[in-house]
């Protein structure tokens, strides 16, 4: 008995269905590969930002480095003060979590001096930047001064702000003697080591610019 049906409809079904599979199929395939593109994207984006931040330093010095010199003696410095002010596009540091550390080649190290409560200089357990410090866990810093601070008759913060200068005023060892060299690292929270080196001269006065 002769077939009346023909398959030739179904066979075009069946490759329309085969067809539409295979470009689901591709479009998930691509979907997911994008996707991973684009995490991968935001990633390395992510890692080039953190990166840059880490590298680069904060802080910057503004001005000289000015070392005051002890009032028992000539031949020892007590503190020094630095200004100090925020990268260009650098955004507000709390610079109550800041590490300062001290060495000089006298032997002199402090790889942590303490803050004082809320950075003030008045609030030194010597009672005056010029005392003299023998034992170098002791050592202090403070903010001292601060310039174009826009809060400090509303709301007095210790945010390091854009367009402020802060001086930061730092007690040395009595190892911070004349022809030495002394180098102070401040670490922010966020950002790269800011170092200073000077070298004291062979004579001091009682206020002068240390190079």
């Amino acid at each position: 008995m002769k077939n009346i049906y023909s398959e030739d409809a179904f066979t075009g079904l069946e490759a329309a269905i085969v067809l539409i599979a295979f470009v689901v199929v591709a479009a998930v395939f691509s979907y997911v590969v994008l996707g991973a593109g684009f995490f991968t994207t935001q990633t390395a984006q992510a890692t080039v930002h953190t990166g840059v931040a880490q590298a680069s330093s904060s802080l910057e010095i503004v001005g000289n480095v000015m070392a005051i010199m002890n009032t028992d003696t000539t031949t020892q410095i007590s503190y020094v003060n630095t200004s100090v002010a925020l990268t260009a596009g650098g955004t507000p540091m709390d610079l109550t979590q800041m590490v300062i550390s001290y060495t000089d080649n006298n032997k002199g190290r402090n790889p942590n001096i303490n803050s004082t409560f809320g950075l003030d200089c008045a609030n030194l357990v010597a009672g005056d930047l010029s005392t003299t410090v023998t034992d170098q866990d002791d050592l202090q810093w403070c903010v001292s001064q601060k310039i174009n601070d826009l809060n400090a008759a509303t709301t007095p913060n210790n945010l390091l702000e854009p367009n402020e200068i802060w001086v930061i005023s730092i007690q040395t060892p009595s190892t911070a003697t004349v022809n030495t060299k002394v180098t102070f690292n401040m670490q922010p929270a966020v950002g790269a080591v800011l170092p200073i080196s000077r070298t004291l001269p062979g004579g001091l006065n009682a206020v002068q610019a240390i190079y």
